[in-house]
């Protein structure tokens, strides 16, 4: 009897899910696995003499794991997930707390737990639970007509921002600074608050590197080799560029690209680049493209959606998503000064493709058709 149940609600859950944006996911999260093999396998084999499917099998483990949290909170019913979503908030919260106490540092930054088997980035989990808790905050009932939400939104943002920029992490902090203000002037904000916010976390911003130039000094330095190249070191940009340059519409071939083995982190940092180098400009387009229409897709379920909390926190989820992809593609293509940041479900990491699960399977929850087949 219990097993029927499962069946049914598994049919269930598959009859109404959007499966033009779950097969999108699905699409994303393979183009990544290929992707893996061929941008790692020579810095496995050849420059940290390991096994050439080093990094390809962790990924591969990890993404296996992705897929399954995406489905699993896809089918949830969207009662009990909203239930948990503070909860499990709280808990990424305070794990990000623990970075700066128990974190491994990695290269001058303090950004991961480490769980023995896997290192975790609490960050990543955190951030579409962030999202849904400044909309759970935004979209309260006793709070409808009044700007005292606003003011809790931000105190919120404000704690989670002064940990990240303590680990440092200023470029996580600017996604989901400006992916908040969307969340915001998609609820309904007037844009008067909107430019105190911004204005509140530009001038932060400047007091920082001011007041602490030894912890934010990479910071000043990034951006006065953005601004004239000639006076910093701008090898990581300017390789990526020219990668792309190298690469064309049609691509060097599978393997035959250089950016992989002469910039640190590639895989993870400038995935999109190695992808233009070896595969061409074209399969770029076509990875931006799956990115936008899954976009369109979320914004025109929200047209629909009658719960105030589901259509904004899905605007938010797409802004974090979107946000997100341009900034590393800005980074890759040196149209932004560089912020370390992933693609989502393409570039190499645990943390990374756990976070795009979890995002992609709260988007296929709040999108499903809610007209339910049985009780």
């Amino acid at each position: 009897m219990l097993e029927n149940s499962y069946k049914l609600q598994l049919i269930h859950s598959w009859r109404n899910i959007d499966k033009k944006i779950f097969f999108c996911f699905i699409v994303l999260f393979f183009l990544g696995l290929f992707f893996s093999f061929s941008s790692t396998s020579s810095l496995a084999g050849e420059r940290l003499n390991k096994d050439y499917y080093f990094f390809f099998s962790k990924h591969l483990v990890f993404t296996f794991l992705a897929l399954i949290i995406m489905i699993f909170i896809s089918i949830l019913e969207t009662k009990y997930l909203k239930k948990v979503v503070v909860p499990i908030f709280i808990v990424s919260f305070l794990l990000l707390t623990l970075v700066p106490i128990l974190g491994v540092e990695v290269k001058g930054a303090k950004r991961w737990l480490d769980f023995y088997l896997f290192r975790l980035q609490p960050v990543e989990i955190l951030k579409p639970f962030f999202i849904l808790v400044s909309v759970k905050i935004l979209t309260l009932e006793k709070l409808q007509n009044s700007h005292v939400k606003y003011i809790f939104s931000f105190l919120l943002l404000s704690s989670v921002v002064i940990l990240l920029i303590n680990q440092p992490d200023l470029g996580q902090s600017i996604l989901l600074t400006i992916t908040w203000i969307a969340t915001v002037f998609i609820s309904g904000v007037s844009l008067l608050f909107i430019v105190g916010f911004f204005s509140i976390f530009f001038i932060s911003i400047c007091l920082l590197l001011f007041l602490m130039p030894e912890k934010f000094g990479y910071v000043t330095n990034r951006l006065i080799s953005f601004i004239d190249p000639s006076k910093g070191d701008k090898f990581q940009s300017s390789s990526a560029l020219d990668a792309i340059k190298l690469g064309g519409l049609t691509g060097q071939g599978m393997g035959e690209g250089v950016l992989k083995d002469s910039v640190p982190e590639a895989h993870t940092d400038y995935i999109i680049a190695i992808v233009s180098e070896e595969f061409g400009s074209l399969i770029s387009i076509i990875i931006i493209l799956i990115f936008l229409y899954i976009s369109f897709r979320i914004i025109k379920n929200c047209v629909n959606q009658e719960d105030q909390f589901i259509k904004v926190s899905l605007c938010g989820l797409a802004s974090l998503l979107i946000f997100q992809t341009f900034i590393h593609i800005g980074v890759n293509t040196n149209l932004i000064p560089t912020t370390g940041m992933t693609l989502p479900f393409l570039s190499y990491g645990g943390s990374s493709l756990i976070g795009s699960a979890i995002l992609a399977g709260i988007i296929l929850n709040y999108t499903k058709n809610k007209i339910y087949l049985y009780e």
